[in-house]
């Protein structure tokens, strides 16, 4: 159970993620909060190139719940630049994705993958509660700059337990790197992670996976501060195939 703590925060950003409010640019780079604290040196590869994306617009619907999670980060000013090796690549569009839950609430698992951000009906998959994962398949290994991750940005909300790992075991019991953890009580029985909870936006989270090898990206999540189940828009991975 996770313990409560009302934080007026609307929008957040992790030291490996970010989010942002209000700005309507289509492409953005992206980057985590640190070097901005820093000086504004770019997060990433030091001397790599920018990673942009296409951004959705943003869509915000229903009224959002207190957001109960502690030392959730505040939003950023400005987006930060996100620095990654030359020849980097979208490794996941249309990758095979698969789940613990295989029989989605609602939506279909290649949602996850087909480059669509919008919010809305008919661009999300809903998951059965409780702790639950997905799976993309990157069809060989690669070295593995950045997850991106859309999980639900048309209302404010906080995910609990986002965990991210890369690993070449399907099954993912060697060789696993987790990249990123914001599970900070350990509710997950996975180890208590280091990065901080962040809300949803249009601007997704993004995780700097420092290079990470693996063929299988598995993401984790455990509800919400809005309801119990669990959802994804879409996860970009960006890296370079080995």
């Amino acid at each position: 159970m996770k313990h409560k703590l009302i934080v007026p925060t609307l929008c957040a950003f992790s030291a490996l993620v970010f989010s942002g409010c209000g700005e309507k640019s289509d492409t953005k780079s992206a980057a985590s909060d640190a070097p901005a604290a820093s000086g504004g040196t770019p997060g990433g590869t030091p001397g790599g190139e920018a990673l942009t994306t296409k951004l959705p617009p943003e869509l915000i619907e229903g009224t959002p719940k207190p957001i109960n999670v502690p030392n959730v980060v505040p939003a950023p000013t400005k987006a930060p630049e996100f620095l990654v090796p030359a020849g980097t690549e979208l490794l996941s569009k249309d990758k095979k994705v698969k789940s613990s839950d295989s029989d989605p609430i609602i939506g279909s698992l290649d949602l996850i993958t087909d480059g669509e951000k919008d919010a809305g009906e008919g661009y999300f998959v809903e998951l059965l509660d409780g702790l639950q994962w997905v799976q993309i398949d990157l069809e060989k290994s690669a070295a593995v700059s950045a997850i991106w991750l859309w999980h639900f940005h048309s209302q404010k909300r906080a995910y609990h337990d986002v965990i991210i790992q890369v690993s070449d075991d399907a099954e993912f019991k060697t060789g696993v790197t987790t990249v990123f953890n914001n599970d900070y009580d350990d509710s997950s029985k996975m180890g208590k992670g280091v990065d901080r909870p962040y809300v949803e936006t249009r601007f997704g989270v993004l995780a700097d996976a420092k290079g990470a090898k693996g063929r299988y990206v598995r993401l984790h999540s455990n509800g919400n501060t809005s309801n119990e189940m669990n959802h994804y828009i879409e996860v970009e991975v960006f890296g370079k195939s080995l």
